[in-house]
């Protein structure tokens, strides 16, 4: 994985040039659609080792020499560059921006006293960004547990987890949320689940040797599962917390966010659709059935079998209803074929367990760049709609993945917002009776790439 760094500028002037060329501008949205940027702590910050931050899972596995020499020590410099980043954001009329708190910065051992360090700079980026009118979308774990809760009990893989996410959850509501009124839990569970715990290719690096990547530890069988698991369980407690302690004074909103890939049949046989379904409830019923429905798919329990925990009933009755809104990312679109034979291996992984074959647009690997397929978008809007009806969404993410480096005249990048950005449209127009004041489109500004 490499830590991809595009200037800001570049990527805001890509999306006034999006959102005001072609055969649209901004006035054909809602007035309450909101345009933004977003990016997360340890790919903006850096300051790494600055003002009490201890290391997250992340500085680790950067510095484990996985990452080809990348590391978010320095990053963006937004621990010291922020008044300057978003005096961009006004310049190019931005009206929110997402960010992600570095758990280890704000509380340095996962549990225990507050850095005053840590707290003064969320205030003073929150602050700044609400006296030039863009609101703060946070996000509280993205990818960056302290190393402190990995070492002391496994991080996730600990039901432990829950109580401490909780506490440090209830602290960013206490200390922010007077001024935060969207709070995503944990970002693209999915993706952290399978990189992390599945392939071993982002932090904490732990895969079933045999199945992953210059892993030396970890069981791609059950690790993703259980990861997930308790991501969930964290989740709704927050959720819970928040509803009961300060939903009433505070009126904020509580969301999940999901990576999505769109799917579509590399055939129309029937084994094919059928399989495409199958990669929808792996991929996103996976983290969004039990939000909404108090249990993962039907296909997903089959499959995975034992391997998969359960809800008690009690944590059921917990999951479910425990979202305002899902946080969706998605950049590109994938055919699948079926591929029944692979459930007959005894040591499967969830790729197995999905039992399809993923094939890209440009042949059966992802590249360095992603095609430009709107439609994909539309479809994964469509497609939420249509299963679990009229939640609002949020379009967190959506970007051009490219190893170029970013300069102000970047046709691809230009090219692929205007698609997607129409795209968004024309699912307003035509397919998704949205909430449209609850429909946003954020913009990665750094963006860590395999």
């Amino acid at each position: 994985m490499l830590l991809q760094a595009s200037s800001l500028l570049s990527l805001l002037f890509l999306l006034t040039t999006a959102a005001h060329g072609g055969d649209y501008s901004r006035a054909d949205f809602p007035a309450d659609f909101i345009f933004g940027s977003g990016t997360s702590a340890y790919q903006y910050e850096g300051a790494a080792f600055d003002d009490g931050r201890t290391p997250s899972i992340w500085d680790i596995f950067a510095h484990s020499g996985r990452t080809h020499g990348a590391t978010g020590d320095v990053a963006c410099d937004g621990y010291h560059k922020y008044k300057e980043d978003i005096g961009l954001m006004v310049d190019t009329n931005l009206e929110a921006f997402r960010l992600s708190i570095s758990w280890s910065r704000l509380i340095p051992n996962g549990r225990g006293p507050i850095n005053p360090k840590g707290l003064e700079y969320y205030n003073n980026l929150i602050d700044e960004l609400i006296s030039h009118g863009i609101q703060p979308h946070v996000t509280l774990n993205h990818i960056d547990l302290p190393q402190a809760l990995e070492d002391e009990y496994g991080g996730w893989l600990s039901r432990k987890i829950v109580k401490d996410f909780v506490a440090y959850a209830d602290m960013c509501f206490r200390e922010f949320g007077d001024r935060v009124l969207y709070w995503t839990t944990v970002n693209e569970a999915n993706v952290f689940a399978l990189g992390g715990y599945n392939d071993g290719i982002i932090a904490p690096g732990r895969c079933s040797p045999s199945l992953g990547t210059n892993c030396s530890t970890g069981n791609s069988s059950i690790e993703p599962y259980i990861v997930v698991h308790n991501i969930l369980l964290a989740h709704s407690a927050a959720t819970k917390l928040y509803r009961k302690k300060y939903k009433f004074t505070q009126n904020g909103f509580l969301g999940l966010n999901v990576y999505t890939l769109w799917f579509i049949p590399y055939t129309n046989s029937t084994e094919d659709v059928i399989a495409t379904q199958r990669a929808k409830d792996f991929y996103v019923g996976w983290l969004v059935d039990p939000v909404i429905f108090g249990d993962y798919p039907d296909i997903v329990k089959k499959n995975v079998g034992k391997r998969l925990p359960a809800f008690t009933e009690y944590e059921s009755k917990q999951i479910k209803g425990s979202v305002d809104f899902i946080g969706v990312n998605h950049y590109t679109t994938v055919h699948i074929k079926d591929k029944p034979s692979i459930l007959k291996m005894n040591n499967r992984d969830f790729y197995d367990d999905m039992a399809v074959k993923i094939i890209y647009d440009q042949g059966n690997e992802p590249t360095d760049e992603y095609a430009i397929m709107p439609w994909g978008l539309y479809g994964v809007l469509e497609y939420l709609k249509q299963v679990y009806g009229n939640l609002p969404i949020y379009v967190h993410e959506n970007g051009q993945m490219t190893r170029r480096n970013g300069t102000l005249y970047d046709k691809s990048r230009v090219e692929y917002l205007r698609a997607y950005i129409g795209g968004m449209l024309d699912a307003i127009r035509y397919v998704c009776d949205f909430n449209l004041g609850q429909i946003f489109i954020f913009l990665l500004k750094f963006l860590f790439s395999s």
